[in-house]
């Protein structure tokens, strides 16, 4: 498995080691996840809501197309689930795909716009930092070079 995501390519390793992924991976991954997730609650909301007389979703294209509008957050409000069972895994719903939709719409403005993009950031602060600890390295070489001086100069007094 190992081996084929990294004939893949879906992400690259940096001089400190740190990987970082593709967003084409990233979103490619976070669609999966929604749309798995948007069909797997509408079985569930599907379920809940065919147990009741008063249910507007009566099959599953109705349970789908309502989990699609709930996590989109724009909920048209055609089909909306009347049990408790039903509006527990719609809420649910919300939070998942609003935190998956929000993260695909961020990783796609990111890549066209480019301000979002961490990854160089990172590797700058890491550059620094690197080039910090050389430094007090070097540093403490100095000080304990000048302390073994004033040893010797005490020895001899």
């Amino acid at each position: 498995m190992i081996l084929i995501i990294r004939k893949l390519r879906i992400y690259n390793v940096d001089e400190f080691g740190v990987k970082n992924y593709h967003n084409t991976f990233l979103i490619f991954l976070a669609l999966l996840l929604l749309i798995s997730s948007m069909t797997l609650f509408s079985g569930a909301l599907l379920h809940f809501e065919s147990a009741s007389s008063h249910a507007n979703i009566n099959n599953f294209s109705d349970a789908l197309w309502t989990m699609f509008m709930t996590s989109s957050t724009i909920g048209f409000g055609d089909h909306y689930p009347v049990t408790d069972g039903g509006r527990l895994v719609t809420g649910i719903m919300f939070f998942v795909g609003f935190g998956l939709v929000g993260f695909i719409v961020t990783k796609i403005l990111g890549s066209v716009i480019g301000f979002t993009n961490t990854d160089v950031r990172n590797r700058e602060l890491r550059k620094q930092n690197a080039e910090i600890l050389e430094r007090n390295k070097l540093l403490e070489r100095k000080v304990d070079s000048l302390l073994s001086i004033l040893d010797k100069v005490k020895q001899s007094n």
